[in-house]
């Protein structure tokens, strides 16, 4: 057998979207996903909580369902192991990239940040879940609240989260922006105020940044 036959796959990429309701994550995500196929890699768009079939019936519960706060917080971590263990992780094995709608600083933001958990146990449950794995890049869309709250869609039922009121996303959003501040190399800060296409140009530069990296 030959070097170049017995040769492992190179570990695929991880890139997350992150920002509070209403800061029009979704339009772009559709962008990126398309962009990095057009740049020859296979692309894996999935969801938090999500991405699974238990993960599936765990994010109904955890959109819809009154619960403890430190109860959503393990529910949270518990689909997080679920969609880690099943997508991402061989995903990122075989070689490909992975796209997903919310990660781990969303707990920070919505169950830190928002609810009020100490930020202590969020970090025990992402040592315990998911120790040596981080994103390769996170796009945090960031916008004043009132104008997220705005934006969304007043003719559909809302989740528990997207009936908070202006305070928890408030606090989410600065707990999001800490985070950005605290992992820097990982982060871009997006505006959501501007155009979509701007926002898609300047996504599309920072994704060819990391197209461009070395493995």
């Amino acid at each position: 057998m030959s070097i170049s036959e017995n040769k492992l796959p190179v570990r695929g990429k991880m890139i997350t979207f992150e920002g509070i309701d209403g800061a029009g994550k979704s339009t772009h995500i559709a962008m990126a996903t398309e962009f990095v196929r057009r740049h020859g890699k296979t692309v894996v768009s999935t969801r938090e909580p999500g991405g699974t079939p238990l993960a599936e019936k765990l994010r109904d519960l955890l959109l819809h369902q009154d619960m403890h706060l430190e109860t959503e917080a393990l529910l949270m971590f518990a689909s997080r192991r679920e969609h880690l263990a099943q997508v991402i992780e061989p995903a990122l094995a075989r070689g490909d990239w992975v796209i997903s709608d919310r990660f781990t600083d969303a707990s920070f933001a919505y169950q830190g940040g928002g609810r009020g958990l100490p930020i202590a146990k969020l970090e025990a449950l992402e040592q315990w879940v998911h120790p040596h794995l981080q994103p390769d890049l996170t796009f945090l869309f960031d916008l004043p609240v009132e104008v997220a709250r705005a934006r969304l869609d007043a003719t559909r039922t809302l989740d528990k989260f997207e009936q908070e009121r202006t305070g928890f996303f408030n606090r989410a959003r600065a707990e999001y922006l800490r985070r950005a501040a605290q992992f820097a190399p990982r982060f871009r800060v997006v505006d959501a105020t501007r155009a979509v296409d701007a926002i898609g140009a300047q996504l599309q530069g920072w994704l060819g940044e990391l197209l461009e990296s070395r493995p």
